[in-house]
């Protein structure tokens, strides 16, 4: 099927990047943009708590993805896009955030917000999930991973190509899964 017959809905991510670098016709870069815009969003809110400053950073991960389209040899165009709106959450919260003299800090107040016991358990319970979520089947992971980075049932039917009820499928059996394996983790959090 030639390029022209086909829809910018049905161009992978990765051969839109080869036209927009060949081209920089801005219809193949707005394509990647309408797909990932939510993704990018969904992930920069739950970096921010504030929305003006989620949005904010989701215009400069596009801004930057722009500019440095070149950079992008293949591989996932996704997780590129995303690595840069981590790095660009971090940048904005670094910015953000007040500088404080360490001979003015209260530790006292630090030390009673979060016990090193919770936290640490809190992180290995983390870290046990991810580990229990790369031994789910591919299309259980993946639905699972586009759930949690914001994508609807018909969303994470597009990007991965199954069905809706395939996904609500594997969404439920990646769930019980997940939580049969990890119940005795869970239960030992504070």
């Amino acid at each position: 099927m030639s390029l022209g017959a086909r829809s910018q809905h049905e161009i992978p991510d990765e051969e839109l990047v080869r036209l927009f670098q060949s081209s920089r016709d801005p219809r193949w870069f707005g394509e990647l943009f309408v797909r990932h815009r939510r993704r990018v969003y969904c992930s920069c809110r739950g970096f921010f708590c504030d929305g003006a400053a989620a949005e904010d950073a989701v215009q400069e991960t596009f801004i930057r993805a722009f500019q440095n389209i070149h950079a992008f040899l293949g591989g996932s165009f996704g997780g590129w896009l995303m690595r840069i709106a981590k790095n660009v959450c971090i940048d904005n919260w670094r910015k953000r955030r007040p500088e404080t003299d360490l001979a003015e800090a209260d530790f006292d107040d630090a030390a009673k917000t979060a016990p090193l016991e919770s936290t640490y358990a809190l992180h290995t319970a983390v870290e046990a999930l991810r580990t229990e979520m790369k031994s789910l089947p591919s299309e259980q992971r993946r639905c699972l991973e586009l759930k949690i980075d914001g994508y609807s049932y018909q969303e994470t039917a597009a990007q991965t190509g199954l069905s809706i009820e395939a996904v609500k499928s594997h969404l439920q059996n990646g769930r019980r899964m997940l939580w049969s394996k990890m119940e005795g983790t869970l239960s030992q959090l504070p």
